[in-house]
């Protein structure tokens, strides 16, 4: 276990009604949650000057330029060992890698994955339907499998499942903010599904990653290292 489980609400400062982040148990298991709305200035984040950021504090650097921090970021979508993306990437309506619609290895490929869509709000779709439609995202990552879809579990988890590992993902509330999920404890596929589903009442949701999953909440004192990552998601707030 990551951090002892508590049940708070934090606010982060100078941002009253805006994001927030706080620890939640659940069947025995400990998340962090963090939550954005569709009005606050959430951005992915992958390569700079010098290549890709690989880390939370690069893009906090990054940042300073524009008077501005992150209020909280996590990863967000798998990587090859160059820190690229293996699906769907778009950031600042620029598409940088493509849609990958196949059956494949590993997590990703178990199918039906997903992309997390930053456009007017934020949205979950599976990646064929995403393929069929072409929504109109201004920042997307791809990742997979899906967690929660429209109500259901991903057909493929099991609730026998002996994979325990810390896990993240992204899902969509009814009433549009984003829900970012990271467990505190070693979870299976369908311990974090339930999750979503029957604690945060999500009827979309999105897995990020497995063992390289970090977190970013000053509010939670949390300032996750490792190895570098690829894709990172965030919100950016002025510095106070």
């Amino acid at each position: 276990m990551r951090i002892k489980t508590a049940l708070l609400a934090l606010a982060l400062p100078g941002m009253a009604g805006a994001a927030t982040c706080r620890d939640v148990g659940f069947e025995d298991f400990s998340y962090s949650v963090c939550e954005a709305s569709p009005t606050e200035d959430v951005r992915l984040f992958l390569n700079g000057l010098d290549g890709p950021y690989g880390s939370f504090a690069a893009v906090n650097t990054a940042l300073e330029a524009e008077g501005a921090e992150l209020a909280f970021a996590m990863n967000a979508g798998m990587f090859n060992s160059e820190l690229a993306p293996v699906g769907l990437y778009i950031e600042n309506g620029q598409e940088m890698a493509r849609l990958v619609t196949r059956e494949g290895p590993g997590n990703f490929g178990l199918l039906p994955n997903g992309v997390f869509c930053i456009g007017e709000g934020f949205s979950i779709v599976e990646s064929r339907a995403f393929k069929a439609d072409t929504p109109q995202c201004r920042y997307a990552s791809q990742s997979g499998p899906m967690l929660v879809i429209d109500g259901e579990l991903h057909p493929r988890f099991l609730p026998e499942s002996e994979s325990f590992n810390y896990r993240n993902g992204v899902g969509v509330a009814e009433d549009g903010r984003a829900l970012f999920v990271i467990s505190n404890d070693k979870v299976t596929f369908h311990n974090l599904a339930r999750f979503y589903r029957d604690n945060l009442a999500v009827k979309n949701a999105l897995y990020f990653d497995g063992s390289v999953s970090r977190l970013y909440a000053p509010a939670l004192e949390r300032d996750d290292i490792g190895f570098p990552m690829g894709p990172i998601v965030g919100v950016v707030k002025k510095k106070d």
